[in-house]
Parts: C-alpha cells; structure tokens; sequence
C-alpha cells in the first residue's frame, strides 16, 4: 500500500513541478525583456550592501522595464478570463500599476515636485512618444497611404484630457489672481484642486461606463471581430497561467515593482547629481519611458492615461498631505500644448506618418526643455 501511494504521488509531483516551470517560462522568460530580469537581484544586493547609490538607482530602473511589461501581459491575460466588461475595469485599473506605486512612495517621501513630474511624465510620454511612434512606424509601414481612424474614440480621450487641462490651468491660475484684486487663499487653492479631483474621478467611471456598457459599439473592433475574440480565446486555452495564478503573478510583480520604485524614490536625487542630470528630467522623460516599457514595445495607438493625477490627490488628501494641481507654469503649458496638439492630430479620420513623427518631434522639443531647465526640486 504505501509503495502504491508513493507511485501514485510521484506523477502528482511532477505534474505541480512541470506545471510551476512552465509558469515560469511563461511568465519571466515570455519577453524579450527577460535578459533584463537580472537587474533586480543587482539591485536589491546594491541596496543591501550600500553600495553607490548611482548603481542601485541604474539597475532598479533597468529592473522596472521588464516589470511594467510583465505587469501589463498578466492584466491583459487576466482581463480576457474575466470577460469583456471586467476585463475593461481591469485593464484601466491594473494599466498604471507602475507610475501608481512610483508615484505612491515619492508621496510617501513627501518628495512632492517629484510626484508631479512623475504624473505629467506619464501622461505626456503615452500621448506624444508612444502614440507618435505608433503613428509614425504604423504610416511608414504603409507609406504613401492615408489610413482610417475612429475619430469617435479619439473625441472621447481628448474630452477627458481637455477637463484635465482645465483643472490644472484653474489651479496653476490661482496664484496669480492676487494681481487682480482678488484673493485666495493657500487653503482655498486646496480646496479647488481637491474638488477637481472629484470631478476628474466622477469623469473617469463616466467615460468606463461609457466605454463599456452604453456606447460599447463604438469601441468594439469592426472587421474581424469574431476572428479576433476566437484568436483571444485559442491564446487564453494555449496559456499555462490559470486566471488565480495570473493573480497571484500579478501581486507579486506588483511588489517587486515596489520594491524597486522605493529604491528608485529615495536614490533619484543623488543619482541626478553625480550624473548631472537634472531630477526633472529623470522624472518627466526617464521614469515615464521606463514605466511604458510595454506601450513602447506594443505601440499601442490610443494609450491615454490621465486617470492617476486624481487618485493620488485623493490619497495625500485621506493622508493630510498637501499636494494640488499646481504643477508650475512650464509644466502646465507643456501638457496644454500635448493636448491641443494630439487633439489637431486626430482631428479627422486618416493618419500618415507625418502626424507621428510631429507627435515625436514634440516630444523631443518638451523633453530639451526639461533637459536645458535644470530646475531643482525644493525641501
């Protein structure tokens, strides 16, 4: 009896055993980034041993980009289990998980201009380099044709991002009304970007609930809609990863991604001076490009994400740490121009190359600016 259950045990064994390794393979070794992977165990050995914060602050950098992609492939594998209307709050939800957690310890750290360079980064890097290059490789690919867009879906984006803009501009405002001969206090001015930050919210699970279940046609694929959705499900059937491994999965690259952010927050500052690079510029250009790892490499075209600005003022808010939406007159302007910019692109229904690379070109010109500007974050 016990010889039977040992041979019965034996095959259990190695089903879990190759079951957990193609896990693995999946998981780690499903990205061209995996090569990358082994900045993080540098990383954490950097951090333990106290060695130049330059280095630990390079290779949690490095470490973030195969992380962001990973973190995106297990939402997405996740969102195709759940169905379509859980699978689109998932998405929406688990998308910034990267930028959320950077952005959560520098408010930890009450690094504040920081946090905001961070935020305008993210956004600014998805709607200029990420759909400019998706443009732009997309029209060379198919040079000497205009092809059609959906304008629908994108007047929606650039109705959110156009609120978004105007909270900022409402608030940046603020400072300067003195000079008229109104006033308002510091207190007020808190209290206005808190009730922009309301609104903002209130607008997102507007735009979910529109997206999703009201004018959901809108935003379904037309052509090949069934050979698509059956392509999602063979990929979904193929997969190793179960939708509570996928979870699981998805926590832990979630904390790892912490792990390394914290370490990216508290070395950025030292790393910008023995790099003479300004901390402005690390955290506008750099952290964003990194976080979008996966946006970058996928060239997603409609990769709007201005929805974590609110929820971290509502966060400092719960936490009574004051932070607005007062993100400085450079700052403001750059991600007003963005906007009015993106938005004249997809102003029609066709897209070429030229608008792609006017996105990247403007890009460039923001990401000089912050380069040149070498402007310091205060205490």
């Amino acid at each position: 009896m016990t010889g039977r259950k040992k041979s019965e045990a034996s095959p259990l064994l190695r089903r879990l055993l190759g079951g957990a390794a193609a896990q693995l393979q999946e998981v780690l070794l499903g990205t061209k980034l995996y090569p990358l992977f082994s900045a993080v165990p540098l990383a954490v050995a950097g951090e333990s041993l106290r060695l130049g914060r330059v280095w630990v602050f390079a290779f949690s950098m490095i470490g973030l980009a195969p992380l962001a992609e990973r973190v995106s492939f297990l939402s997405e594998h996740i969102a195709n289990t759940a169905g379509p209307t859980a699978g689109g709050i998932m998405n929406a939800t688990c998308g910034n998980v990267p930028e959320l957690i950077i952005a959560l310890f520098a408010l930890h750290k009450n690094k504040m201009e920081i946090l905001k360079w961070s935020l305008l980064g993210s956004i600014l890097s998805n709607l200029l380099l990420v759909l400019g290059s998706s443009l732009l490789f997309g029209g060379i690919v198919n040079i000497g044709k205009e092809r059609p867009l959906d304008k629908r879906q994108a007047d929606v984006s650039i109705g959110l991002l156009l609120l978004g803009v105007l909270c900022h501009i409402a608030t940046l405002v603020s400072k300067y009304t003195s000079s008229t001969g109104d006033s308002i206090s510091s207190s007020s001015a808190m209290q206005l970007s808190r009730s922009c930050a309301i609104v903002m919210l209130i607008a997102y699970f507007g735009s979910l609930l529109f997206q999703l279940k009201t004018h959901r046609q809108i935003f379904e694929l037309e052509e090949d809609s069934s050979d698509s959705s059956s392509s999602e499900d063979d990929a979904t059937d193929k997969s190793v990863i179960g939708f509570a491994s996928a979870v699981v999965w998805l926590i832990g690259m979630a904390a790892v991604t912490a792990m390394l952010s914290s370490y990216v927050v508290t070395t950025i500052e030292e790393a910008s001076e023995s790099m003479g690079i300004p901390v402005r510029f690390i955290s506008i250009i750099l952290l964003p490009i990194v976080g979008n790892a996966a946006e970058h490499a996928g060239a997603i075209i409609f990769a709007f994400k201005n929805k974590i600005v609110p929820v971290i003022l509502i966060v400092s808010w719960v936490n009574a740490i004051h932070m607005d939406l007062d993100f400085n007159l450079l700052e403001t302007g750059s991600l007003a121009m963005a906007v009015i910019t993106t938005a004249f692109t997809l102003q029609d229904d066709k897209w070429h190359y030229l608008k792609g690379l006017n996105l990247v070109f403007s890009y460039i010109v923001i990401a000089v600016c912050f380069f040149v500007m070498k402007a310091l974050p205060s205490d």
